[in-house]
């Protein structure tokens, strides 16, 4: 099974980047499942309902959230349609809408997504992620579904290898989200999962992690609140990974680094 999975959509030019690129991504990997973190998608943080139907109508069919899902209102709804094609980090306290996993059926394939939330530097007090996914993978019902698949949505980075250790062996895959920055990394751990400390963004190439440079350089010089703006700019950068993972085992037989430019019409 081929999957393609894209590090966070930062703002409109980030989703017209994707969407740009999307069809001849999946014909040269020959896509049967694509994922994409979608927390940052609607003007740098959260979702709507308008982001989310051109992002699954334009041919991503999963996402994913982290620290800004809850930045808009919609996404209560969103998230509590019985077909939602999104997850919210499971480690929020219980009562939160939605879910943070789901079983995904695509022809003869069932996938499990997670999403996880780190607590290191996130200012969030939210459960422990480790713990958590040991809930999840006891599961009973989730016992005969192969490829499992976490984005752990996370800042520190040692947070992020430690959580990709503690479930090697157990799911196909860990990769991150968060930095916006892809990481060197994507490789099999010793007892073979998938791992990638960070997928990397998907926005304007020349920016500060997707938001204007003038904005954040004026934030570090004086050190007082500065309106942050979406970069606009023709030129996207798109970061993901491509995973081949056999359906029957689990196990990711090959991967690439995704790390395409696009230039938009403004």
């Amino acid at each position: 099974m081929n999957i393609l999975f894209f590090g966070d959509i930062m703002g409109k030019p980030g989703r017209q980047g994707l969407l740009k690129a999307l069809p001849d991504l999946k014909l040269k990997y020959n896509a049967d499942f694509v994922i994409a973190n979608g927390e940052n998608m609607s003007h740098g943080a959260g979702v709507t309902n308008s982001s989310y139907n051109e992002i699954i109508n334009g041919g991503v069919d999963f996402l994913t959230g982290g620290n800004h899902t809850w930045a808009k209102q919609e996404i209560d709804n969103i998230l509590e349609q019985k077909d939602a094609r999104i997850i919210r980090p499971a480690n929020y306290p219980p009562g939160a809408p939605g879910s943070g996993w789901k079983i995904i059926e695509t022809g003869v394939y069932k996938i499990l997504v997670i999403n996880l939330l780190g607590r290191m530097f996130m200012k969030k007090h939210l459960d422990c992620p480790f713990r958590k996914i040991d809930e999840i993978l006891s599961d009973d019902d989730l016992q005969d579904i192969k490829i499992k698949i976490i984005d752990f949505h996370a800042e520190a980075t040692a947070e992020k290898v430690s959580l990709g250790y503690y479930v090697d062996g157990r799911v196909s895959a860990l990769i991150g989200t968060h930095t916006h920055i892809a990481t060197s990394d994507a490789r099999i751990l010793p007892k073979k999962t998938f791992y990638m400390t960070d997928a990397g963004m998907v926005g304007v190439k020349e920016s500060v992690l997707g938001v204007n440079k003038e904005s954040a350089i004026e934030q570090f010089l004086t050190q007082r609140p500065v309106r942050i703006e979406i970069s606009e700019s023709e030129g996207v950068c798109i970061n993901g990974i491509f995973m081949n993972i056999d359906y029957n085992t689990g196990l990711v037989k090959d991967f690439e680094r995704i790390e395409k430019d696009v230039v938009l019409e403004i």
